[in-house]
Parts: structure tokens; C-alpha cells; sequence
């Protein structure tokens, strides 16, 4: 018995001096847990934790592939090896294979390496990449662009949504600016995270056995480097009413075969997919909702003890579900899908629609948690009245 008493003394004094230094690594440092790439070798590569064989091949079924092609995609129903290899279909069934002269296992390679580099947050994950690639795909055969964009346009398109969250540390760039974080002293406060992404894009690609563009010509290579920066760093919602502004300004008069009207639709694209949730079925979107806030809430917490200011939209003691969405969809989400929908009538009838049938949702789900609030006001009154 007295062996047995030392023997759980020690185990608490373990724990003890465990949890000690996690306290002084977190309060030492800050950015440690945010921005630490171990994946990364000597040579600034990052490389596979595990190689080929993988995930095991999978043989889709036609209805899949059909329905892989639309934005009513239902994306919870699939494990992260049949992401991987829907996202590999993908690839092969837009020709991006053959215009790029991909070897498929390089291909394999890389789909790996990038789910590995993405970590598990509630929210920004490799299920939040493959949600946003899977729209990209649907609405690229939507609105068939292969007839308005080169194909390396449309591999620019897939890669860039594959690729635009990469090693996401799960707190915003407001976030990494008011902390002063590795992240935002490295970029110098200007877009740290999607500056980070785009980095660790490049550096998967930079390893031999992950790039799926070795066997492009230095001139297409710069222009597929210039267009996946240019994609990824217009996620930024910092910069949302420029990006927006700027493509109204030419929709009027569009013309495909001008490279900013091109650039500046393929960017309006891509954050239409970043933060298409909502254009979904409601059994699909709604769980994404609860994944934003936890996020948010997690952020929030921390900020709240670092002391630092905090978004009453992240704050739990101040957001609902509905608060969340309502000003989202209405002030955000319809007034770009419906200026993309003026190129596209197809966006307005799949998902403006969708857009606007979950607003009048969330205004319903408002007006009832308001009622249940103000009746229970009502009765703490009444019973205040009672006692007096």
C-alpha cells in the first residue's frame, strides 16, 4: 500500500511538472503552436510523413462522378483517403493531367503532402479544402468554363482552392497582428495567413516528389506561380470590397480574352468558394456554422486572456447562430454571388436562391429565440411582481 501511495504521488507530481511546462512554453512564446512547420527539412522542403502505397484506389460510381459535379455536393458524407481521391478524379477529369504532363503518382504525392499540412482545426481543415476545391469544380462545370478560360486557367482555379488554407493555425489574422505573432512580423502585418499559405504551397511544391508542375516550361511555371498567389492572397476578406468593387467595374462591359477582367473574375471565384457554405443544402451547411464558431469562440477565449480586443462576432457570450449568418448572407454573401450572377445566370437560380431561402431561415430562427427571450423576461418580471 505504501509502494502504491508513492507510485500515484509520483504520477501527480508528473502531471504536475507537465502541465508546469506547457505553461511556460505557452507564456514564453506565444506563436510556437502556430507557427511551427517541423514537415519542413534542411533544404526548406516539405516532405511526405509516408509514402506511396497510400490511400487505397477507389472506383467511383457514375452517380458520384455526376454528382461530384454539382454545388448541392453533400461534402460530410466522405473519409479523408475518399476526399483524396475524389479530388484526384478531379484533376484527371477537367485534363489538368494531360496539360500539365502530371505524373499521376506525383499527383498522389502531393494530395498527400497537402492533407497532411493541413491541421485539425473545428473549422479551416482539409474537409474545408476539399468543400471549397469540390465548389470550384461545380461551378466550373456549372458555368462551363472551359469555354471561356484555358485550361491552365482552370488548373490555376483547382489548385489555388486546394492549396488556400495550407497550415491554417485556426486564429484569424486579426488575430496574428494584435499578438504579434511569428506569422504577422514576418509579413509585416499584411495578410500573415494567406501570405503563410501561399509559402506553404510552394514549398510542397518545391519538394521533386510533390510537384505536380515539374514538367512545365519556366514561363508557364511563372505565370502558375503568379496566378495561385494571386488567388490565394484575394481570400483575404480584409480586401473583400476592392476584389468586389473591382470586378463590378468591369462586368458591364466583360471580355474574356482581357487578362485583368479574367483576373479579376478568377478572384471573385475563389472567394465565392471560400465562403460558399451557405449556397448548400441547409443539413449540409448549418454543421459548418457550428464548426465557424467554435473556432471563433476558441479564438476569442484566447484573446481574452492574452488581453487582447475581441470581435463581439467571435465573442460566445454575444453571438447565436442566427446573429452570426443573418448579416453575412444579407450584406456579403447575395450582393457578390448575384454580381457574379450577372456573367453566370446559372448562379442566380442554383444558389442566390439558396442564399436568400437561408436568410429567411435564420430570421425565422432569430424571431424565435427573441420571443423565447422576451417571454422569459416576462416571467422573471412577473414573478419580481409577485414577491413584491
Amino acid at each position: 500500500m505504501e509502494k502504491e501511495g508513492l507510485k500515484s504521488v509520483e504520477i501527480e507530481k508528473c502531471k504536475k511538472d507537465i502541465s508546469d511546462i506547457k505553461d511556460q512554453l505557452y507564456n514564453s512564446n506565444k506563436v510556437m503552436d502556430h507557427t511551427r512547420l517541423s514537415f519542413i527539412n534542411e533544404n526548406n522542403k516539405i516532405t511526405l510523413k509516408k509514402d506511396i502505397p497510400m490511400y487505397p484506389k477507389y472506383t467511383l460510381s457514375q452517380e458520384t462522378i455526376d454528382y461530384l459535379k454539382t454545388p448541392t455536393f453533400d461534402i460530410w458524407h466522405w473519409e479523408p483517403n475518399e476526399m483524396l481521391s475524389l479530388l484526384e478524379h478531379m484533376f484527371h477529369e477537367l485534363d489538368l493531367v494531360n496539360e500539365f504532363n502530371i505524373n499521376p503518382i506525383t499527383l498522389k504525392r502531393w494530395l498527400l503532402c497537402v492533407q497532411e499540412n493541413y491541421r485539425n482545426n473545428p473549422f479551416h481543415n482539409f474537409r474545408h479544402c476539399f468543400c471549397v476545391s469540390q465548389m470550384m469544380y461545380g461551378i466550373i462545370h456549372l458555368c462551363e468554363l472551359w469555354d471561356k478560360m484555358s485550361r491552365e486557367d482552370l488548373g490555376i482555379l483547382i489548385t489555388a482552392a486546394v492549396c488556400h488554407d495550407l497550415d491554417h493555425p485556426g486564429y484569424n489574422n486579426t488575430y496574428q497582428i494584435n499578438a504579434r505573432t511569428e506569422l504577422a512580423i514576418r509579413y509585416n502585418d499584411i495578410s500573415p495567413l494567406e501570405n503563410h499559405h501561399c509559402a506553404v504551397a510552394f514549398q510542397i511544391l518545391s519538394n521533386p516528389e510533390c510537384n505536380i508542375f515539374s514538367n512545365v516550361d519556366n514561363d508557364t511555371f511563372k505565370r502558375i506561380r503568379s496566378g495561385i498567389i494571386m488567388l490565394i492572397l484575394a481570400t483575404d476578406m480584409a480586401r473583400h470590397s476592392e476584389i468586389l468593387e473591382t470586378f463590378k467595374s468591369k462586368y458591364e462591359s466583360y471580355d474574356f480574352s482581357k487578362q485583368d477582367h479574367l483576373n479579376s473574375l478568377k478572384m471573385v471565384l475563389i472567394k465565392c468558394c471560400d465562403i460558399s457554405n451557405e449556397t448548400r443544402p441547409m443539413s449540409v451547411s448549418e454543421p459548418w456554422v457550428d464548426c465557424l464558431l467554435e473556432e471563433y469562440f476558441n479564438q476569442s477565449d484566447r484573446e481574452k486572456s492574452e488581453g487582447l480586443p475581441v470581435a463581439p462576432f467571435m465573442d460566445r457570450e454575444k453571438v447565436t447562430k442566427p446573429t452570426a449568418q443573418i448579416g453575412f448572407i444579407k450584406f456579403v454573401l447575395i450582393p457578390m454571388f448575384e454580381t457574379v450572377a450577372k456573367l453566370f445566370r446559372q448562379i442566380d437560380e442554383t444558389m442566390v436562391r439558396q442564399l436568400k431561402e437561408a436568410q429567411s431561415r435564420y430570421e425565422e430562427m432569430k424571431a424565435i429565440e427573441d420571443a423565447k427571450k422576451e417571454a422569459a423576461l416576462n416571467a422573471r418580471q412577473n414573478d419580481g411582481n409577485g414577491e413584491s
